[in-house]
């Protein structure tokens, strides 16, 4: 099984508070307005039956031009197969600079982590901020504000870095909260950082993800990984398919769990009845437990690449919170911490994805190449 990578569209939740019409830009206004049909149940159904109409449905004029005619045609289809070759180059490009960049970004993002793991303290002028609402605030109501603040770290404990940052990212973005178990919760406040990296040059491409923890009770694993394997090349069979890079597969790592704390499985007990005797047993089994942590644990590809369908999407699934992580809560992880990218996400991909399924479009490029 293969997951294009350019038709990962995160499932976010719709754009709830719309401003009024008056107060949007015309752009704005058709974008809401696209939202909002796309969000009708009626519209949906009506559009998809007219795509499925169109679907597989030759006009017949191909069969009937003449046979001259129809060898040009051949040609142009030639020239196509070599775009797409031309087409799977450039993505391969794509990936280099990613990798180049990414090396860029990198001691921004040690920063971070420094800061957040209390590795480091932000100096004064690092932490200077003027938020939105600061701008209309008297100079008055600033002191006051600043002593009320001040009279509450008081009180409290002095805390270190910044508290389970990673796992209010998790919990603030649905996609990832929805994966998150209570009995979760607890060993992702040990989570520290999490880092992308990128096949080295000359190697296959792809990606993996490295999880940091720090030293816990539940597994002595201080790094679990989880890789992607991509292939950017079109298929000889069907290069007209080729639409940008896709996941073929992904690997993850064993984790080293405690005795006694392995949350990915659990104890359940079962009274048996004897046939034959009549006697009841209580017999003790250990099944699957839902968890984060089963990320780590992907259903195998064969290379047949056939699946049975609850692997199929349990794998679908997979693919696009890994490339949801890669591309939007490694790069933009504090802005996930305090909700300011939520809203973002909220009306970026909403539109975007139904202008995808109004254009039968799918979205290409990287979120942080187009937003």
């Amino acid at each position: 099984m293969t997951l294009v990578i350019s038709r990962i569209v995160p499932c976010l939740e719709p754009i709830q508070n719309i401003l009024p019409s008056h107060s949007l830009s015309p752009l704005r206004r058709t974008r809401q307005l696209t939202v909002q049909m796309m969000q009708n149940p009626q519209i949906l159904a009506a559009l998809q039956e007219r795509l499925d109409g169109l679907v597989g449905s030759p006009s017949g004029y191909m069969e009937s031009l003449p046979k001259v005619v129809k060898r040009r045609v051949n040609a142009l289809k030639n020239l196509q197969v070599k775009c797409a070759h031309i087409e799977a180059k450039f993505y391969e490009e794509v990936h280099e600079l990613e990798r180049k960049y990414a090396a860029l970004y990198q001691p921004l993002f040690d920063k971070r982590s420094d800061i957040v793991k209390a590795a480091y303290e932000p100096t004064e002028e690092e932490c200077e901020w003027k938020a939105d609402e600061e701008e209309e605030l008297t100079e008055e109501m600033k002191e006051k504000a600043k002593v009320e603040e001040e009279k509450k770290d008081e009180e409290k404990e002095d805390p270190k870095g910044i508290p389970e940052f990673w796992l209010t990212v998790f919990k603030n973005v649905d996609l990832l909260s929805d994966m998150l178990q209570e009995h979760d919760e607890p060993i992702l406040k040990h989570l520290q950082d999490i880092k992308v990296k990128f096949s080295d040059p000359g190697q296959p491409m792809s990606f993996s993800l490295e999880f940091y923890f720090e030293p816990n009770e539940f597994f002595t694993n201080t790094l679990l990984t989880k890789t992607y394997k991509m292939r950017s090349e079109p298929d000889e069979n069907d290069p007209f398919s080729f639409d940008g890079p896709e996941i073929m597969g992904c690997t993850g790592c064993t984790i080293d769990w405690t005795k006694g704390k392995n949350i990915t499985l659990k104890t359940i007990k079962k009274k048996q009845k004897h046939k034959g005797r009549g006697t009841v047993r209580t017999v003790t089994k250990t099944v699957p437990n839902d968890s984060f942590f089963n990320f780590f644990t992907p259903p195998d590809v064969p290379e047949s690449g056939d699946l049975d369908e609850d692997s199929e999407a349990v794998l679908a699934a997979d693919f696009e919170i890994g490339h949801f992580i890669r591309e939007r809560i490694v790069p933009r992880a504090v802005l996930y911490f305090t909700g300011e990218a939520i809203e973002d996400d909220d009306d970026d991909v909403s539109t975007h994805h139904s202008l995808c399924v109004m254009t039968s479009e799918p979205s290409h490029w990287p979120s942080h190449v187009f937003p």
